[in-house]
């Protein structure tokens, strides 16, 4: 039996950041609860990442799936963080806010994102985000934050009908932000409902 099998909680904890580059000299040795800089944990388990603008440097594998206990996630204005985002983010289920501003993701915005129904902020701006908005989304029934301007996201804003949901739905929410993407189409009426508290479109 190796160490993988002996401790699966170290290892979930540690490998989402195994291969980033300029790491805060505080990120030493395998428990990131251990005092590391932008980490908090509650119970030895990671609950918040507050990194941003810590001019890290690499990508989200499939391993941040595994932060079950996860409830923010900001990598905000760190340029070297880029890729895809995993479809395993959709299963940090606890998540609230999750901050990617100002990065280099590129890629769709991952269709289980819907699936954090506790998530009040979703800031994906400026980034080069690419595909159509997920339908998903209006599933997000707690947001109050949704922004993915700036990037280069095409079709139209997707409203509820008989092909599933759409962000017509999130009624909690205060702002959509879209400006500077690829959308066509009309702004459909309805995603403009009287029950909605929406503040900036």
């Amino acid at each position: 039996m190796n160490l993988r099998d002996l401790c699966p909680k170290l290892t979930a904890l540690s490998s989402p950041t195994e291969f980033w580059e300029n790491k805060p000299p505080s990120w030493v040795g395998t428990d990131p609860c251990g005092g590391w800089e932008g980490i908090e944990c509650s119970n030895s388990r990671v609950t918040s990442k507050k990194l941003s603008s810590m001019n890290l440097k690499g990508s989200l594998t499939e391993a941040i799936g595994r932060l079950t206990e996860l409830k923010t996630l900001d990598l905000s204005c760190n340029k070297g963080m880029g890729g895809r985002i995993p479809a395993e983010i959709g299963n940090l289920s606890k998540l609230q806010i999750l901050s990617l501003v100002g990065c280099d993701f590129s890629g769709p915005i991952p269709q289980p994102l819907g699936d954090l129904k506790q998530l009040t902020f979703l800031a994906l701006n400026l980034n080069r985000l690419s595909g159509n908005i997920p339908r998903t989304l209006g599933n997000l029934s707690n947001v109050n934050w949704l922004d993915i301007a700036d990037n280069q996201i095409e079709g139209h804003i997707p409203i509820s009908d008989e092909e599933g949901p759409g962000l017509d739905m999130l009624l909690k929410a205060e702002h959509f932000h879209f400006e500077n993407n690829r959308l066509s189409g009309e702004v459909q009426a309805q995603l403009l409902s009287s029950k909605m508290i929406l503040k900036h479109l």
